[in-house]
């Protein structure tokens, strides 16, 4: 394994430190693949959940990712700067006008409105091209993709002549809640466009979905959150590797005694002598606001891992600041500088995420830029 790769802002400078764990992201696609039993992608929006496009894609392609999805152009051209030869996908449709962009960087939009399909088929009878596109139906999310009812009248459509229907595709509502029967709804009406339009290959099963019971996978598994390490199993241990791991620093020590308040608008008062410990992170960086506590919440609130020892977060979290308490972490065991984890294997994205009354995703994808970056593993 190649060492840390220092990131832009020396360590020595920041407030924190980022630790993104590529050789878990790789370990973790392959779990993805070998429980979907099918060629599987990589959904790599949200610059790759927060650990970067130029760094996961690589290590990714390396584990042998051929497939990747984003949600932007933007992203799919960054994607593409890094790996010539795989196929990227953009989630979110295609801006009016840029059909151009997409082929000149063999970037494939996802197709799903009336509107999409016509502009894509027209560009591609302009240019005697059978360019490649995805087709989105929506079988119960109502956000994006076709209505069923035009999605079986594909099989019919001329314009499917004009492009190339590289892909059948749709999105799962409640994949995590395995007893949920929107998923059977969906698995069944999917099916039934599967056998409407032969030839096509099929995605359905997100994260969550490879994990489902009796979830046919189709040709093509499009896994995203649980790459990062986060648990597409709520309801059960986590089969994902570890991906993060935040360090925030401690700039100041000071006690706080019975009866005097902490952080903005004094949400919090001592309830007796409490020494705290003050580190340079805030919801600037990310690291959400919600997870401040009172004197009512502060068992559920956040927390951070100081010198092994759970501590909770006291007030609220300000722009570049969280105070914790410490005062049962031994004198001699914590000093200013020292690093205390606020994401890692033993408090996980989802756990912070839970606390903060959010989810694990937001944690991912809204990782700070003030941080230093490490990288470990990835190519060789």
């Amino acid at each position: 394994m190649q060492g840390p790769q220092s990131g832009l802002i020396p360590d020595a400078e920041a407030g924190a430190v980022l630790t993104i764990d590529l050789d878990a992201i790789a370990d973790n696609w392959r779990i993805l693949r070998e429980r979907a039993g099918t060629d599987t992608a990589a959904v790599v929006k949200a610059d790759a959940y927060g650990t970067g496009i130029e760094k996961t894609v690589p290590a990714l392609l390396q584990a042998g990712c051929r497939v990747f999805f984003v949600a932007h152009l933007s992203e799919a051209k960054r994607v593409r700067a890094v790996v010539t030869e795989a196929t990227i996908y953009v989630l979110n449709g295609f801006p009016r006008g840029t059909a151009s962009t997409y082929a000149n960087h063999d970037i494939r939009p996802v197709l799903g409105s009336q509107e999409e399909i016509e502009e894509w088929a027209a560009f591609c009878r302009a240019q005697g091209a059978r360019l490649p596109a995805a087709i989105h139906v929506d079988t119960g999310m109502h956000r994006l993709g076709l209505p069923i009812v035009e999605g079986l009248a594909l099989a019919d459509d001329p314009r499917c002549k004009d492009f190339e229907p590289a892909l059948l595709m749709s999105h799962l509502v409640s994949a995590e809640e395995p007893e949920n029967q929107i998923n059977a709804r969906q698995i069944a009406a999917f099916t039934a466009l599967r056998n409407a339009l032969p030839g096509i290959p099929g995605s359905l099963a997100n994260s969550s979905g490879t994990f489902l019971k009796d979830m046919p996978c189709f040709e093509l598994a499009r896994p995203g959150y649980a790459l990062y390490g986060g648990n597409p199993t709520p309801h059960l241990t986590n089969p994902m590797s570890p991906v993060v791991n935040l360090e925030g620093r401690i700039i100041q020590l000071r006690y706080a005694h019975e009866g005097e308040t902490a952080g903005y608008n004094a949400t919090w008062t001592a309830p007796g002598r409490r020494r705290l410990a003050t580190i340079s992170v805030g919801y600037a960086d990310g690291y959400p606001r919600a997870a401040g506590s009172t004197n009512t919440n502060v068992g559920e609130a956040g927390i951070a891992i100081v010198a092994g020892k759970y501590c909770s977060f006291v007030g609220r979290v300000s722009m570049d600041l969280i105070i914790i308490d410490v005062t049962d972490v031994p004198e001699d065991e914590i000093r200013r500088g020292d690093k205390v984890t606020l994401v890692g294997p033993d408090l996980t994205v989802d756990e912070v995420g839970r606390r903060a009354g959010t989810i694990g995703y937001e944690i991912l994808t809204s990782l700070g830029r003030r941080y230093a970056r490490h990288y470990r593993g990835g190519p060789r």
